[in-house]
């Protein structure tokens, strides 16, 4: 029989029959052939491959709207945006078309709501310098000398009955001596007082300058003005001729002090304003934002800073047809007694409840106050210091307007009031309020 064969370490042979080693048989089979894994069907595989795939299309789907709504809603900002720059930009060119067409420059625009360099460029043709000479006689240990000073001050022109004035202050001219105006462009003309009233502080002046030389200012009322409106003046500060300041009004109605040779009086009804000024601006015009001359600088309190006072325009142009014509002006209402300001202290001392008016201290003698039997005090009373005469009547009203002090009876006076006219004076007296008819008087 055929076959192979194969040995064993014992050496016996070991014969398989010949269809065992056919090409068929399974042993041959895996000693010859690689082992194969079972291959998957289309069946099986398909639904897990699309679930993949569809997962992955929605998020990539997702992805892509969420972009395309951001993008979107960048883009109508980046649009709003610009139309609002646009708009902008439009506005600020008709602004600044606005302004070139009125030719005022942007950059001289205050928080004021005032131009000074407008009004400057304006008017200042219209200021002059005043210069002179002014003798005082002063006692010295070798009997009475005399002295000479300079005179520097401001003044602006005005168009009175078709003819050219320059308007100042009296104090600047008062005395003064080879008195000379310098206009704005260094061209001089010898100068002359034609009338003045110490008691507004108020002086019209007069030369013989070219008619070229005159540029007259406007007025405008000062009983317009409010507290906080803003001003400009222009003046000649220590002969520094053309500055000028600006700032607001600060108080209406306040009263100052004069003082010269023949003595202290009262100026009534002066406007209180905050633009700086200097000796040397005496004189010159206050403006208001349209360039209308409001009143006229007339003094600065020594060592403070933005306190000036001012004549007001109504005062200047109520007395100018009497200081042309008749060189003087002696209507100013006169009541005729001394007072003070009531406060709570004086009212403490006197037993009353009346803390605001003005305290009669006494009365002159043959004045509207004593013929109309207001009374003055009695008894001297200090306080604080200072000595008061008490007791006398104290006035709360003038034709039933409030008096609340000295400033608000002297105003109500110089603005509602004239010489010879009858009015109702207001007094508390020994706690029980009445009234007196009195005529005024003048000076």
């Amino acid at each position: 029989m055929r076959g192979n064969a194969a040995s064993s370490s014992s050496g016996i042979l070991l014969v398989w029959p010949a269809r065992y080693v056919t090409s068929e048989s399974p042993i041959s089979t895996r000693i010859n052939r690689p082992s194969r894994r079972p291959k998957l069907s289309m069946k099986q595989t398909s639904p897990k491959i699309l679930a993949i795939l569809l997962v992955l299309v929605i998020g990539f789907a997702a992805i892509a709207l969420y972009t395309s709504i951001a993008l979107t809603e960048v883009s109508s900002k980046v649009d709003t945006l610009q139309n609002i720059a646009a708009e902008l930009q439009a506005r600020n060119s008709q602004l600044e078309s606005s302004l070139s067409s009125q030719n005022r420059p942007q950059s001289n625009v205050t928080i004021y709501g005032i131009d000074p360099a407008r009004i400057y460029g304006n008017f200042n043709r219209s200021v002059v310098t005043i210069q002179g000479w002014q003798i005082a006689v002063v006692d010295t240990i070798f009997g009475p000398q005399r002295t000479i000073s300079s005179v520097l001050g401001s003044g602006f022109v005005i168009d009175y009955s078709n003819s050219y004035y320059l308007v100042t202050n009296f104090h600047v001219v008062d005395g003064i001596l080879n008195a000379t105006v310098t206009f704005w462009n260094g061209e001089a003309y010898p100068a002359k007082v034609i009338g003045s009233d110490a008691y507004s502080d108020i002086a019209v002046i007069s030369t013989q300058a070219s008619r070229s030389e005159f540029y007259p200012v406007e007025f405008a009322p000062s009983s317009s003005l409010v507290v906080g409106q803003p001003v400009v003046a222009i003046g000649n500060p220590f002969g520094l001729s053309g500055s000028v300041t600006f700032g607001i009004v600060s108080q209406l109605g306040r009263t100052i002090q004069y003082q010269s040779a023949g003595g202290g009086f009262s100026i009534a009804d002066v406007i209180q304003f905050s633009a700086p000024i200097n000796p040397g601006n005496s004189g010159g015009p206050l403006l208001d934002a349209n360039g209308m001359v409001v009143g006229m600088t007339t003094a600065v309190v020594s060592g403070s800073q933005g306190l000036g006072f001012a004549i007001p325009s109504d005062t200047i142009l109520r007395e100018l047809q009497f200081l042309v014509s008749s060189g003087k002006y002696d209507k100013h209402p006169y009541l005729g007694f001394q007072g003070v300001d009531m406060n709570y202290q004086l009212a403490q001392v006197m037993g009353t409840n009346a803390t605001y008016g003005v305290l009669i201290e006494k009365t002159a003698t043959g004045g509207p106050a004593e013929k109309a039997q207001l009374r003055g005090g009695q008894q001297i009373a200090a306080i604080g210091g200072q000595q008061y005469i008490i007791g006398g009547d104290i006035i709360v009203s003038i034709d039933g307007s409030r008096i609340v002090n000295y400033d608000a009876l002297l105003t109500y006076l110089e603005r509602h009031t004239m010489p010879g006219q009858m009015i109702r004076v207001g007094v508390i007296r020994s706690g029980s309020y009445l009234e007196e008819q009195v005529t005024l008087g003048s000076y």
